[in-house]
């Protein structure tokens, strides 16, 4: 029996969707405005996106998190992988419990304790804060959430291709990159593009364990907030929605267009 769209559905739909995209909708709207008041407009205008372009700050903020978040993902999926591998494939090893612990920490914690610590231990180290340490702490954050995708894809994972191809003589190191890797790729490339977004986004810990000239973009454009916001920051949040929304939509073809018969 298939239930009906009622009006009910149509109104609770078009709320839910309006609460979401509504506030984008405003703020691309506005990152045309040609007035320097955010909520004033005074006709349309693209300066503001010739200013973002000469905003030397705001683009060296944007810089650095793209780095950092690259190169702490790619390590938070390198190191979350082993994890989870470990902890899917040997679970009678006398640290589990304990490890299993370690690596789930920082889901739960709150990231102004995970951020204190980080700096605490940056602080007796005598590490130098900036670009590195912001890289380590976001690798520390993110690595958790990339075992626990990655995690998911092995617990279903069908061990009998791995030891077929054991069986046929390939050894352990190799049948994981031809058998094991491809297969558990895409939950691989799901948590480094979680641990990408989870980084790019971060704010707290990153106020922590960064130091003079390694602001992110989240930082700047906090800081910002509290002297009071300029158009610039309407014009730089609409193109990132707009490469957003070019990457989903385009995956999403590509996705379809793979599962087409024939291909």
């Amino acid at each position: 029996m298939t239930r009906r769209f009622t009006p009910f559905d149509a109104t609770a739909l078009t709320f839910g969707f309006a609460f979401l995209y509504l506030p984008l909708l405003v703020l691309i709207v506005y990152s045309f405005n040609d007035s320097q008041l955010l909520n004033v407009w005074g006709g349309f205008s693209t300066r503001w996106y010739v200013a973002l372009w000469h905003n030397a700050p705001l683009l060296t903020a944007l810089g650095n998190s793209l780095a950092i978040a690259a190169l702490s993902a790619a390590i938070a999926t390198f190191f979350g992988t082993l994890a989870a591998l470990a902890l899917v494939r040997y679970t009678r090893f006398w640290g589990r419990p304990l490890f299993t612990g370690m690596v789930y920490a920082p889901m739960v914690m709150p990231e102004v304790v995970t951020g204190l610590s980080l700096l605490l231990f940056f602080v007796s180290v005598g590490a130098e804060r900036g670009f590195w340490t912001v890289t380590l702490a976001h690798t520390t954050f993110t690595m958790c959430y990339v075992a626990v995708v990655v995690q998911s894809r092995l617990v279903t994972f069908d061990r009998a291709l791995e030891e077929a191809a054991q069986d046929l003589g390939c050894p352990p190191v190799r049948t994981f990159f031809t058998i094991t890797l491809p297969l558990i790729a895409p939950s691989v490339l799901a948590g480094f593009l979680l641990a990408f977004t989870l980084s790019l986004d971060d704010v707290v810990i990153a106020s922590f364990v960064t130091g003079p000239g390694t602001s992110t973009l989240p930082m700047e454009i906090f800081n910002k907030a509290r002297r009071g916001l300029s158009p610039e920051i309407n014009a730089l949040s609409s193109l990132m929605l707009l490469v957003v929304t070019v990457v989903v939509v385009g995956s999403s073809l590509a996705t379809k267009r793979a599962a087409l018969p024939g291909r």
